[in-house]
C-alpha cells in the first residue's frame, strides 16, 4: 500500500514537471508573438511620424508656387 503511494507521488511529481516544461514554452511563444505584433504596429507609426512632416512640408512649398 505504501509503495504504491510513494509510486503514484513519483509519477505525479513527473507529470507536474511535464507540465510545468509546456507551460513555460507556451509562456515563452506568447511572449514572441507579442512583442513581433507590437513590432508590426510601433514600428510603422514611428515611420509615419518621421514622413508625414516632411509630406506636409512638401504640400506648403507645392502650394506657395502656385501649383
Amino acid at each position: 500500500m505504501e509503495n504504491e503511494i510513494l509510486k503514484k507521488i513519483e509519477e505525479q511529481g513527473k507529470k507536474i514537471e511535464e507540465i510545468f516544461v509546456s507551460v513555460e514554452k507556451t509562456r515563452k511563444y506568447f511572449l514572441w508573438t507579442l512583442i513581433i505584433s507590437a513590432a508590426f504596429v510601433i514600428l510603422p507609426i514611428i515611420g509615419l511620424m518621421l514622413v508625414i512632416p516632411q509630406f506636409l512640408n512638401t504640400l506648403n512649398v507645392a502650394s506657395g508656387l502656385g501649383l
